[in-house]
């Protein structure tokens, strides 16, 4: 095999390998010894067909099979000889080549930086602590019971208010067909719950007992039925009943109905809940310190693919969150402007990612293998149970697979290693003062790499969504990428697990396309 270097330009390289025509005939003469014996032929004993018959049949496919092992093989062995650490799976692609010919193939990568040594010394950070007071408790009791009401029917007369529910049929159509899954009867709908499409509980709220109406829709664009994304639609409705909420008094009576002992237990478990979510709060305060710290000490060039990758999800999720805003297009107009605020934080969250990597590595942070086994059974639960093993089968034959599911937590490891080393100081606030400390910092604009922590305080005002969720992006910067241990099979492309998450249940996909897709949860560290 021949190698012959055609680009090193900073992180970018690509190679042209020669795989010479007896290498990839001598693999075909190695597969017909193994095939042959149990090739079947008329007039031939079983095991006794000639050489020449079984190239004859099946030589096409050895050679092409020959060819994609070479090809596998002759990738695996630059990234070894030349110790190669590809930033994301190289290109790879066939020149030249055919029967009784020479293989060139071209190779293309990004490779990974050198990451400088961090600087991990004289790191302050601030922990703002929030007791779970009385009042807190109180609300948190007042929540449980607001989504434990039921209801009683309204008078005739009494018209559908935000709060109230309406028993509704409809059916559903666009340009004038029915659509299958369109039709339903007997259905509830809670007005203001933002359970279905965008549009539908508001054209409610009015409405009587015996009343018929008919509502104009858009189904959105990331709505699960492909036929239905994007499409405007007119639902047919008959409105049975109105019914108004039942005050739920939070008393012994109503812990009681929860299997608690009474009100002080509930009181007690809600306590619990609400130390666990503060403390949450005043985690991410603390790692948002953190991170600025780190990019404002730390400038290297990072991987222009992983950037676009990076940048890609982020987008994804926005063009989720905008099409489900009242105004998608003004949403959508709002995030093309700061298109380029965005590319910068992923660049920001690339870089994050390799530095957290290289420092966990380089201070023995590791994830053992008990926790990656827990990781693997919690992410397993998504698929069929006759799924599950195949699930975990895929994770075990793609090692950049297995990297991405344990970068969460190998990033909180590291997180906490660094917390470990920084010097803390500690403040008592209130909710609400630790609350506008984070979102203060939803405020302000990263420059790229934020090599001198010069921070854009021109901030988008909070009304424009997508710009108000910069910060979070920006912390959560991936350990993945270093750690992807992407040169372990570089030339074998990643394939989906043939496991597929489980279709929602045919009893409920009747009334479906009136149901708003529940957002996906995004890590927002």
């Amino acid at each position: 095999m021949q190698t012959v270097e055609t680009l090193n330009e900073g992180l970018k390289r690509a190679f042209r390998i020669t795989i010479p025509a007896k290498d990839i005939d001598a693999r075909v003469d190695q597969e017909l010894k193994t095939i042959a014996p149990q090739v079947r032929m008329p007039g031939f004993r079983p095991g006794k067909v000639p050489a020449n018959l079984v190239r004859k049949m099946h030589g096409a496919a050895l050679e092409q099979q020959a060819l994609q092992s070479a090809v596998q093989d002759g990738v695996q062995k630059l990234m070894a000889d030349q110790k190669l650490r590809p930033a994301m799976q190289p290109s790879v692609e066939l020149e030249e080549g055919g029967p009784g010919k020479d293989a060139v193939i071209k190779v293309e990568l990004e490779t990974l930086p050198d990451v400088p040594e961090a600087k991990i010394e004289g790191l302050k950070i601030e922990r703002l602590r929030v007791e779970a007071g009385e009042s807190a408790i109180d609300e948190a009791v007042d929540r449980l019971a607001a989504g434990q009401k039921s209801y009683d029917s309204a008078p005739a007369a009494k018209k559908a208010e935000l709060g109230d529910r309406v028993v509704i049929d409809f059916e559903g159509k666009v340009d004038g067909e029915p659509f299958e899954g369109g039709k339903g009867e007997g259905m509830s709908v809670e007005l203001g719950s933002g359970r279905l499409i965008p549009g539908f509980e508001d054209q409610l709220v009015g409405a009587k007992a015996n009343e018929q109406k008919v509502l104009e829709v858009t189904f959105p664009e990331d709505y699960p039925v492909d036929y239905l994304k994007g499409r405007g639609a007119t639902f047919e409705v008959t409105v049975n009943e109105v019914q108004v909420a039942r005050e739920v008094k939070a008393d012994d009576e109503f812990a009681q109905s929860m299997g608690l002992e009474g009100i002080d237990q509930l009181r007690e478990l809600l306590k619990n809940q609400v130390e666990q979510e503060l403390n949450g709060l005043t985690r991410t305060h603390m790692k948002r310190q953190l991170l600025d710290q780190l990019a404002a000490a730390h400038d290297f060039p990072v991987p222009g693919s992983m950037v676009e990758a990076e940048f890609d999800q982020i987008w994804q999720q926005l063009e989720h969150e905008a099409s489900h805003e009242e105004d998608a297009e003004a949403a959508r107009a709002e995030m093309e402007k700061e298109r380029e605020d965005y590319r910068r934080i992923a660049e920001r969250r690339v870089r994050l990612g390799l530095l957290l990597s290289d420092i966990g590595q380089k201070n023995g942070v590791e994830v053992s293998q008990q926790e990656m086994n827990q990781l693997v059974m919690q992410a397993a639960q998504q698929y069929r149970p006759e799924d599950r093993q195949k699930f975990v089968e895929y994770l075990r034959n793609e090692p950049m697979a297995a990297a991405q599911l344990r970068a969460p937590l190998f990033e909180d490891k590291v997180v906490d290693f660094l917390f470990e080393k920084a010097e803390i100081s500690e403040r008592s606030v209130s909710r609400d003062e630790l609350e506008a400390a984070i979102e203060a910092e939803e405020g302000h604009v990263h420059g790229p790499g934020c090599g001198d922590h010069d921070h854009d305080h021109g901030a988008k005002p909070k009304a424009k969504k997508p710009a108000a969720k910069k910060a979070k992006a920006e912390d959560k910067a991936e350990a993945s990428p270093a750690e992807s241990e992407a040169e372990a099979k570089p030339a074998k492309k990643a394939a989906k697990p043939k496991a597929a998450k489980e279709e929602a249940p045919a009893a409920e996909a009747e009334a479906a396309p009136a149901k708003k897709p529940a957002k996906k949860a995004a890590k927002k560290s």
